[in-house]
């Protein structure tokens, strides 16, 4: 029994195969365009893609342009080639700005820089175009109901390129006063981030990162400058115990608080 399965699987891959051989060599492009839809809802999507290359070429201006432009970017996609998907996804819209697939065409060629979005240490430049894309769909269809997902998908990719300047802050303060003043290197990134992403769930660690890099920046300054600066750090405290009053962190802003409290009065 096993082996008729096997003989009828493989009689079933070599007639797709050749099924597909024949569409790429036909010049029929109604009969390829046929068979690129057959194979995108058979889950062949590198098929359907290579075929639908051709025929976007050719239907310019036809009937099919637009449902064979947007089958070749959902193929790409479906195939997990998000850039590529991406390119195609952004030429149907830009081309048919109201047409029958624009709406998903936005929101899946964000989707696809979103699931492309990289690690925070790495490049993020996915994660600008997902944002780019999310907010473009969020404006033109704020009645889709995608909108919710759209709009979680755009803070999760914001934190993410919020958590990547707080690594950048972290390692400015870890520096220190290496080769110049860190501090307050550290102190001016963590203020842009939390200036551009006010609403991130990392602002209570920007904020205790500024606290803290103002505090080291003031006890290793020199000693005509300290007053000054641990006022600076009397400022940051008031500014985060006043945000966060009962974070966890409040103990170490106490303490950074009584020891700058003796500083900036001398």
């Amino acid at each position: 029994m096993w082996r008729y399965l096997i003989i009828a699987l493989l009689a079933l891959v070599a007639t797709s195969c050749g099924e597909y051989n024949k569409a790429q060599k036909s010049r029929d492009f109604d009969y390829k365009f046929d068979f690129a839809k057959r194979a995108f809802e058979n889950g062949k999507y590198v098929q359907a893609a290579t075929i639908l290359e051709e025929c976007v070429t050719v239907f310019k201006g036809s009937d099919k342009a637009e449902e064979s432009l947007y089958l070749l970017a959902r193929a790409n996609y479906e195939n997990k080639d998000y850039l590529t998907s991406g390119t195609w996804f952004k030429a149907y819209y830009t081309r048919y700005p109201r047409g029958k697939y624009t709406e998903m065409a936005r929101f899946y060629s964000a989707y696809g820089y979103y699931l492309d979005s990289p690690d925070p240490q790495l490049d993020q430049s996915e994660t600008i175009k997902a944002i780019e894309e999310f907010q473009a769909f969020i404006d033109f269809f704020p009645r889709s109901d995608k909108v919710h997902q759209a709009q979680n998908c755009l803070f999760e990719l914001q934190d993410k390129l919020t958590l990547k300047q707080l690594q950048n802050a972290q390692l400015y303060y870890n520096l220190g006063n290496y080769m110049g003043n860190n501090y307050e290197s550290a102190v001016i990134v963590a203020k842009n981030a939390i200036k551009e992403y006010p609403h991130t769930k990392y602002k209570e660690d920007l904020d205790l990162l500024i606290l803290k890099a103002r505090y080291q920046e003031a006890s290793q300054s020199v000693d005509e400058k300290k007053a000054e600066r641990f006022r600076d750090v009397i400022d940051e405290y008031y500014n985060f115990v006043s945000s966060y009053p009962d974070s966890p962190n409040r103990e170490e802003a106490e303490n950074i608080y009584s020891i700058a409290r003796k500083y900036a009065h001398e």
